[in-house]
């Protein structure tokens, strides 16, 4: 049978499920890395993929850069490659690689070269990395590669090496889902040896190569890194497998290091020991302090020693941790067996003799649980007289703790206040057992003892209740047991009920204080839970950085009651106060020249740090993937509120949620403007092109037939120049429709437009139209049908007129000409409806909505020309009016274009002529 604590978590097993079921879904993505180009990654990938097509797995090449290099030319012979697409871009053709096509082709696997590309302006993904996720997400298998100078996390100490920035680069997330890394590795020197062959660059770029990015000292750098980075990842797939298959042992397959610390003069040194033993074993590691029921009631200046100690180990460079378990030897196993950690280093046990054989100790519970796993034990010396130890240090440090006199004071008192009502407690539970002694018997009178004892265990904690256990046994055996008045014992019976009653005493007490203070526990992780909930719902809803910031500003307060603000940088990087009126819990007169130096070093700093500690406030960076996005000011009124281990943990939780809203804003912004500016671009291509069409069409014809009539040498009839005119005429009057199209919808863009509403009938209208379009219809039919007694609307008659000959020329140029129109009308207390009906082609399906956009057209062998601009103006119009118009295809042939215009008030009534 599985003991309870081996058991997997059912919501670990259901995260597990729904992590491979998503993985299914999504085709495996795998990475031929390498330390730089020419290392072989792309030959590699050909080789492999050479391999798949033997097995007889549907491989194609997407995109493959060959850099000229002949032997890998030669591997994609017998391999289908797909077409690239071709882009033009500021006059030149570019080829790139063609998403649409991959997708409608949809292999078993394809290989993408080159995951850092950026892709031309205009392509459907900025970058390269884009693609392959969506190949992904279509199912389809993907081989690609990669250098690790284009890894986002290692771009800046990259730059620092080789002194090149690395523009094009990879989110460390791509890297991380990826299946399955192929590192593709190459000795420095056989490289170098590779380039001057001419076969990694031509010769004259391979000269410049070797002077700049390809120096030796560059290359086994980003070697050593690219090594590491496997090993990292190789790590992580084992700790994975680990947990998959529920592999409780530890694999010793790489050095980590557990130090445990506790609230004793020895953990500084055990730190420094990790340090040392970590720097000689070239490890991680990793400091804890497991915080247990008996050591939540330490005193302040104990709990200030162990958040001392744990910056110490920061700054020396671990990682630190702090658990909260009842049994610290439990936490620390499920600790090392999370991480997979080898070495255990702790202090020697305290207890010697009897009391470590009857109350036992962590170095004995660590021996016996955790196998597989080192265990180091640090000595403590002998201190000498008058010697500080280091706890005794951080007490006395000038600035770490202010007011701390007051508050030991203030919880002295309460101290004692529970020894007071321990005495008080056993005194009432005496006057009632003597209220009871005669008529219940002995044990009844022990229960009422036994339940003072639980009163003040739960209120107060273990001491107060040891000792109301203690004078309970007394108060019971002075009054109760025979002689009375006595502590004597004539019965030995009596002194074994006494034991036992002592013992149950004592066990009740430490029960219900481990109640007590798991409690207290389960209370504020509820708490913590609760505040994390609240901000994170506020921050998910607020949709400016200036909501972020009043948002997170409050939360903070009223977390820590300290005032604080958050700075972030204007255009320059100069952080500034931000706009807008400031909130009451806000900061004023933060340092900005401290906050700046945060800003610039990424690094804490301020009151209570060992950088600027000066300053009256706490400086925290508020970083995000090695950028910082702004500085948080923050005055506490008590630095324990924090820097102690718990508090310090929630507000780095609570910064993480901040830095996670900005980036979404800001994210949000960019995809925005992005979206802005393809649109924008997309407008301006499509006017120039529809212009340039449609002007250059009327413009041949103008010139064409002035041309003849100024050469005319009287050889024209004056029917050949009346219809040359009327060419002139016509193509001029379509030119100038043009421009007032554009010209109309410039301002109905820009809101410039005044609506002149006036009271008309609906009838007037239509007949004003069909008259100005009377040569239009070329005896084409048109039914207008309007209900009796239609009311008026209240309109702009110009306007409205105007869609309906928009409507109604679109119906001409898309229909035969022999083909009838119809105009008609319903109407309801609330809105006219009016429709323009063809029997055409009808629509498109899925085009309804396009329709309606600012220079589309349907492609048509029946259309004429046009701009594609009199839908998007009928809406316009028609959106101005606090309407709406929607096309639609009947059932049996042509389209209908219906404009529903509101009836907000009663027309005015029309007097009858007498």
């Amino acid at each position: 049978m599985t003991p309870p604590d081996q058991r997997p978590d059912p919501d670990e097993l259901l995260a597990k499920v729904e992590r491979e079921t998503a993985k299914a879904r999504r085709g495996r993505l795998k990475i031929f890395f390498g330390a730089a180009a020419g290392v072989g990654k792309t030959y590699a990938m050909l080789l492999a993929a050479r391999e798949r097509r033997a097995e007889a797995v549907d491989v194609v090449v997407g995109w493959v850069e060959t850099h000229g290099r002949k032997d890998t030319a030669a591997l994609l012979d017998g391999l289908e490659v797909l077409p690239p697409k071709r882009i033009e871009y500021r006059g030149a053709m570019l080829h790139e690689f063609d998403l649409d096509v991959a997708l409608k082709r949809k292999p078993s696997v394809i290989l993408v070269d080159e995951l850092a590309h950026t892709n031309v302006p205009g392509s459907r993904h900025a970058k390269r990395w884009q693609d392959i996720e969506e190949l992904r997400e279509a199912g389809i298998d993907v081989y690609t590669a990669l250098n690790v100078q284009h890894l986002e996390s290692l771009n800046d100490d990259i730059g620092q090496i080789s002194g090149i920035r690395v523009w094009e680069t990879v989110p460390d997330t791509v890297f991380e889902s990826a299946d399955e890394v192929e590192l593709v590795d190459l000795p420095p020197d056989e490289l170098l040896v590779r380039l001057k062959e001419g076969k990694v660059y031509l010769p004259q770029q391979a000269q410049e190569a070797v002077k700049h990015f390809f120096r030796k000292g560059n290359l086994i750098a980003l070697r050593e890194l690219a090594l590491r980075q496997t090993a990292s990842r190789v790590d992580a797939q084992m700790l994975d497998y680990r947990e998959d298959h529920a592999i409780q042992e530890v694999w010793q397959v790489s050095e980590r290091i557990l130090v445990c610390i506790g609230p004793h003069a020895l953990a500084e040194r055990l730190v420094r020991a990790g340090k040392r033993l970590a720097t000689d074993l070239r490890a991680e590691w990793i400091v804890v302090y497991v915080e247990t029921p008996e050591l939540q009631r330490l005193s302040a200046e104990k709990r200030d020693g162990v958040l001392r100690i744990l910056r110490l180990a920061e700054q020396l460079g671990a990682e630190s941790a702090t658990l909260s378990a009842p049994q610290m030897s439990e936490a620390i196993i499920r600790l090392a067996r999370e991480r997979n950690v080898t070495k255990i280093v702790m202090g020697k046990p305290s207890r010697r003799g009897w009391r470590r054989w009857l109350m036992g100790s962590v170095v004995d519970s660590l021996i016996s649980h955790a196998h597989n796993v080192n265990i180091y034990l640090l000595g403590s010396p002998r201190n000498r007289r008058g010697e500080e130890t280091a706890f005794e240090r951080s007490g006395s440090r000038r600035g770490v703790l202010p007011g701390l006199g007051q508050r030991l004071a203030g919880r002295k008192a309460g101290y004692y206040r529970g020894y007071v009502w321990a005495v008080t407690v056993t005194l009432l539970s005496t006057l009632v057992a003597k209220l009871m002694f005669g008529r219940f018997e002995l044990a009844n009178l022990v229960m009422v003892f036994l339940l003072g004892v639980v009163f003040i265990a739960t209120r107060f904690g273990r001491g107060p209740s040891i000792l109301a256990s203690i004078l309970g046994v007394g108060c019971f055996d002075f009054f109760f047991v025979t002689p009375y008045l006595s502590f004597s014992v004539n019965d030995s019976q009596y002194l074994l009920t006494l034991l036992a009653m002592l013992a149950v005493a004592m066990l009740i007490s430490h029960l219900m204080a481990n109640v007590r203070s798991q409690a207290k526990v389960a209370s504020h992780r509820e708490r913590r839970a609760t505040v994390l909930y609240a901000m994170s719902k506020e921050l998910a809803a607020s949709r400016s950085e200036e909501e972020i910031v009043c948002a997170a500003v409050r939360h903070l307060y009223t977390e820590f009651s300290s005032r604080n603000v958050i700075l972030l940088p204007d255009a320059s990087g100069r952080v500034v106060y931000p706009q807008g009126k400031s909130l009451s819990e806000s900061l004023l007169g933060a340092d900005l020249g401290v906050a700046q130096w945060v800003m610039d070093h990424d690094e804490l700093a301020g009151q209570g740090t060992n950088t600027l500690a000066g300053a009256a406030a706490v400086y925290f960076p508020l970083s995000s993937h090695g950028a910082v996005l702004g500085v948080l000011a923050l005055l506490p009124v008590n630095l324990r509120r924090i820097f102690l281990p718990e508090q310090r943990k929630l507000l780095d939780t609570f910064l993480a949620l901040i830095v996670q809203a900005i980036t979404r804003v800001r994210l949000a912004e960019q995809a925005k403007t992005s979206q802005l500016q393809m649109d924008a671009e997309r407008l301006r291509n499509s006017l120039l092109s529809s212009i340039s069409h449609d002007l250059r069409t009327p413009l041949a014809t103008i010139v064409g037939s002035a041309s003849t009539l100024a050469e005319d040498d009287g050889s024209l009839k004056p029917a050949d120049k009346m219809e040359l005119s009327r060419a002139i005429y016509d193509e001029a009057q379509r030119m100038s429709n043009l421009v007032n199209n554009i010209l109309d919808m410039a301002r109905l863009d820009a809101g410039v437009v005044t609506l002149n509403q006036e009271w008309h009938p609906l009838e007037e209208i239509i007949g004003t139209v069909l008259t100005r379009l009377k040569k239009n219809f070329d005896q084409r039919p048109i039914q207008v049908t309007l209900p009796p007694g239609i009311p008026m609307i209240y309109v702009d008659a110009v306007m409205i007129e105007q869609v309906l000959i928009n409507l109604l020329e679109n119906a001409i140029r898309y229909t035969p000409p022999d083909s009838p129109l119809e105009i008609s009308a319903e109407t309801s207390s609330f809105a006219v409806e009016i429709s323009v009906a063809d029997h055409g082609p009808g629509i498109p399906q899925g085009l309804e909505e396009r329709l309606f956009e600012k220079f589309y057209r349907v492609r048509h062998e029946s259309a004429q020309s046009g701009v594609g601009l009199g839908l998007a103006i009928c809406r316009a119009i028609v959106e101005a009016h606090g309407g709406s118009i929607r096309a639609h295809n009947r059932p049996h042939g042509g389209a209908v274009f219906a404009l529903v215009l509101p009836l907000n008030q009663a027309p005015p009534e029309i007097e009858q002529e007498e």
